[in-house]
């Protein structure tokens, strides 16, 4: 049986591109209608670009006709997480506040995939500001996981995870600050990948926290992210916090086995409560792990207790200020005023914030007032250089960890919105390698009893790109997990 164009991986697309069985045009007119066939039930994206794609592709067919040398991922049609900014493409962050922005300049890393030869598909749904984990926070409505659609996706990147587990693109970016590509992947089963910090240029990216977001991808395999990390990689001077030293080819770092990588297995990462069904995939991921020559051995992050408290004092006090560029003067919505300036930056800000951006804009101010900073930011930050320091520690003696990535699977729709405590510890084993800047990358292990999938993710040190690519790699390669797809919605061709 044929395999349809849209179930193919960005890899099988890019090859089948170059033996001249596909145009880039095919590639995009079946993602497109693969969109119009799934994203009602899905709402994957908040902007389809249809007209922009089937432009580029048209392009790329011509320059690859006419001989000229083709980019990494030439005639691919990738999907953009929205709060990253596309030249003429609506960019929203999910929030009213942007409805109708449309960026005058690419980001960093739109301009890499465009100069790469990528066909940017769309803008994915996401939670507005980047924040949140479940996708439910978007102005524009929910996005739903394909695996079920009464459940979430995982935020904040649930509409660039659900493309690609939904078939709607063969790559896309996400971005994360404290989980949010990890958790996604996890709940939609595919493959997502979290830089270290400083790794990818974070010019362009509308800013939530600027000490912790890193854009990343999505895959559906391991191989699928590393051609897209090595484009997107590499030192910017527009971005202060860029680091100048060589991309390495991650793509060749997925030849190597297991054999040999040193395994650490935090014991703090594996607590009461957790679904048996996760910890026993990734248990079992664990085995699988050994079997191919790795050694395991366990280890302890002591202060990973303190990571979700000490991401959403940081993370919310950094987000109170990047926020407070929305004034409704220089860009975006304005809501007119009543009785002078105030209360033009309170009517605009009262009807363009959701909630949940609210609650942590008022959190993070909070900590960062005067009598509160050095009980809450100024501590957070010591508390901060603790859980790098037991980073430091543990890999002195072991190349990767491998963790569980959150404490059960994919939950459902409005079960945690009336109790944000609840939704902040969904990130539990997710803040702790965001706080100290390190790679990770998941990896799909396994199912629970209701089919909801499960990640493995496994985290690298400093720079790690390589070893953790190597580690996913490996065990993708010994399962089958990977190759499961969801269920089709109602209506859609398989």
């Amino acid at each position: 049986m044929t395999t349809p164009l849209h179930d193919l991986t960005l890899a099988e697309a890019s090859a089948r591109l170059r033996d001249g069985s596909v145009s880039s045009e095919d590639l995009t007119e079946a993602a497109l209608a693969r969109i119009a066939a799934t994203d009602e039930t899905w709402h994957s994206f908040i902007t389809v670009s249809a007209d922009e794609a089937r432009a580029t592709a048209r392009a790329i067919d011509a320059q690859r006709q006419s001989g000229a040398a083709a980019g990494v991922l030439a005639g691919i049609p990738i999907a953009v997480k929205d709060v990253i900014a596309t030249a003429g493409i609506r960019t929203t962050a999910a929030s009213k506040l942007l409805e109708d922005f449309v960026p005058p300049y690419d980001a960093t890393v739109t301009t890499r995939l465009k100069n790469a030869g990528a066909v940017i598909i769309g803008k994915a749904n996401c939670d507005e500001f980047a924040m949140g984990s479940s996708n439910e926070n978007s102005a524009y409505g929910p996005t739903r996981n394909p695996w079920d659609p009464t459940r979430v996706p995982g935020g904040s990147s649930g509409g660039s995870a659900t493309a690609i587990a939904g078939r709607q693109a063969y790559g896309s970016l996400g971005t994360d600050t404290g989980g949010s590509i990890r958790l996604p992947a996890a709940y939609c089963g595919v493959v997502g990948m979290k830089p270290t910090y400083g790794r990818v240029s974070r010019y362009g990216v509308i800013a939530y926290a600027s000490s912790l977001d890193q854009v990343g991808p999505f895959g559906r395999t391991v191989e699928d992210c590393a051609r897209m990390l090595g484009v997107i990689a590499g030192h910017d001077p527009r971005d202060s916090t860029s680091v100048d030293r060589p991309v390495p080819d991650y793509h060749a770092a997925l030849g190597g086995d297991a054999a040999g990588l040193r395994i650490g297995v935090p014991k703090e990462y594996f607590i009461d409560g957790m679904q048996p069904a996760v910890e026993g995939a990734v248990r079992a991921a664990l085995d699988t792990l050994g079997g191919l020559g790795a050694t395991t051995s366990d280890v302890s992050l002591p202060h990973t207790s303190y990571a979700v408290a000490c991401y959403y004092i940081l993370a919310t006090a950094e987000a109170s200020s990047n926020l407070g560029r929305y004034d409704g003067i220089r860009y975006g919505a304005r809501q007119a005023a009543d009785d002078g300036l105030a209360s033009l930056y309170r009517n605009t800000r009262a009807l363009g914030f959701g909630p949940e951006v609210k609650r942590r804009i008022m959190l993070g101010t909070y900590a960062l007032s005067a009598g509160y900073y050095d009980a809450y930011y100024l501590k957070a930050q010591k508390v901060r250089t603790l859980i790098r320091q037991d980073f430091d520690r543990v890999f002195a003696d072991v190349d990767v960890l491998a963790t569980p990535v959150a404490p059960t699977t994919a939950f459902r729709l409005a079960e945690k919105t009336s109790d944000p405590l609840a939704m902040y510890l969904v990130d539990v084993f997710t803040n702790p390698a965001s706080l100290a800047g390190l790679p990770a990358i998941v990896v799909p292990c396994g199912r629970d009893e209701a089919g909801m999938p499960i990640g493995l993710q496994l985290i690298g040190p400093p720079f790690g790109e390589e070893l953790v690519l190597r580690a996913a790699h490996a065990f993708e390669q010994a399962t089958s997990w990977h190759r499961e797809r969801p269920p089709e919605p109602a209506g859609a061709a398989a």
